[in-house]
């Protein structure tokens, strides 16, 4: 995280100092740089500018209303897998022919909004999706692009619960089934087949699967002789959450997809979402409870894992770092957890962490994407406070939930 750095012994996201933060916001909440989000989206669009693709932010990663304002004022168009994301995305501004509409298991009801709404695509995912698509098109009276999805095969090397591009998930469609549905296609009349897309995965960290997808779509494409107007890449390009990984060269991969839409005469169509906003954000969190144990020492926090879901979901690694550094050390094992009723409520271990006391604060970093998004009222918890901070200033994106509301809802 490029905007979140020590100053001397205290830790700062922008220009703001968080121990000052801390005194008027009460723990846990989530804290983004906002010049950080504009940072990224920036250089993502500036890597691909020759090939000029439709940037369609994926909002699974962090749908907060001020974070697709952000990133709509810049120009992206937003990736969405539900009616709500739809309805979301088009409240923060962003413009209907820039939002395509991905997910396995769209209602009907999901399907007349997309439609009514008049949005760049819908990429369905079975052939069951498109012929109700064509229905609820001929009854409104209209003629609907569509891309399909298609399911690769092509292993992404990543953690198998974010995996989406082999036979064995259930993400798009096989090709063999796509040929097959292809040849009746044109009996329905209410649908334009003017895109194909996929998504092969997340938190990739190589370009060589992102190849060998080209090399698959570029060969269908070129067989079955297609004209299509967009090719849909997805998204999935990993971040460094460990300080030690190393991330693709999206340099290389822009000159391979730049080739690919030249040859095809077709517009590119990317869905980033984790490598815009997961550097972005931290969630802070206050040190409730030491407790010994027999072989370590519990860091209880006041944030579960029903506020951040990843490491209990994916096993998922993300630095935890003190608010405030002092030299002293704690010997021995510590593991970072949460309050919730579950063993799989904690956040990570370590060996000889700096001396940290009950009521001080840590940060664990790198929780922008798949952070507030994920989150849920599991034990009866208010969902947290998001804050976005713009140099000096901060304002709340959202607020804590309301105790009193949750449980008489």
């Amino acid at each position: 995280m490029q905007n979140l750095r020590y100053v001397g012994k205290n830790l700062f996201l922008e220009k703001l100092s968080i121990v000052n933060i801390l005194k008027k916001c009460k723990t846990p909440f989530y804290l983004y740089s906002e010049n950080q989000i504009i940072h990224n989206y920036l250089k993502f669009t500036k890597t691909f500018k020759k090939t000029n693709p439709i940037v369609c932010f994926a909002a699974k990663s962090n749908s907060n209303v001020a974070i697709l304002k952000i990133l709509g004022k810049l120009g992206a168009g937003a990736d969405v897998v539900s009616g709500g994301e739809l309805l979301k995305a088009l409240k923060a501004g962003i413009k209907s022919n820039k939002i395509v509409f991905s997910g396995v298991g769209k209602t009907e009801e999901e399907l007349k909004i997309a439609i009514n709404k008049k949005i760049l695509l819908i990429n369905c995912e079975s052939e069951s999706e498109a012929i109700l698509v064509d229905k609820i098109a001929k009854k409104l009276r209209k003629k609907i692009s569509i891309g399909f999805r298609l399911n690769p095969n092509v292993d992404a090397k990543t953690h198998k619960k974010i995996s989406t591009g082999k036979a064995e998930n259930k993400f798009g469609l096989s090709i063999r089934n796509f040929k097959s549905f292809l040849k009746d296609i044109s009996t329905y009349k209410n649908i334009r087949l003017d895109a194909l897309s996929v998504h092969i995965g997340s938190q990739i960290l190589t370009d060589a699967p992102y190849k060998k997808t080209l090399s698959v779509m570029y060969k269908l494409i070129k067989q079955l002789n297609l004209k299509l107007k967009f090719v849909d890449l997805g998204g999935g390009f990993g971040i460094n959450y460990s300080g030690k990984e190393k991330i693709i060269n999206l340099n290389k991969y822009s000159n391979l997809v730049n080739s690919f839409s030249k040859k095809l005469k077709c517009g590119i169509i990317f869905e980033p979402g984790r490598s815009i906003v997961g550097d972005t954000g931290v969630l802070l969190s206050k040190i409730q409870y030491i407790k010994k144990g027999s072989n370590k020492s519990f860091i209880i926090l006041d944030a579960g894992m029903n506020d951040f879901m990843r490491p209990a979901l994916y096993d998922a690694k993300h630095k935890i770092i003190p608010v405030s550094k002092v030299k002293s050390k704690i010997e021995g094992l510590i593991e970072f957890v949460g309050p919730i009723c579950e063993s799989t409520c904690k956040f990570g271990t370590y060996k000889n962490y700096q001396k940290i006391k009950e009521n001080e604060y840590i940060a664990i970093t790198n929780v922008g994407a798949y952070g507030s998004s994920l989150s849920s009222n599991y034990n009866t918890r208010p969902l947290i406070a998001e804050i976005l901070v713009n140099k000096n200033k901060l304002k709340y994106i959202r607020k804590k939930q309301n105790l009193l509301k949750l449980i008489n809802s």
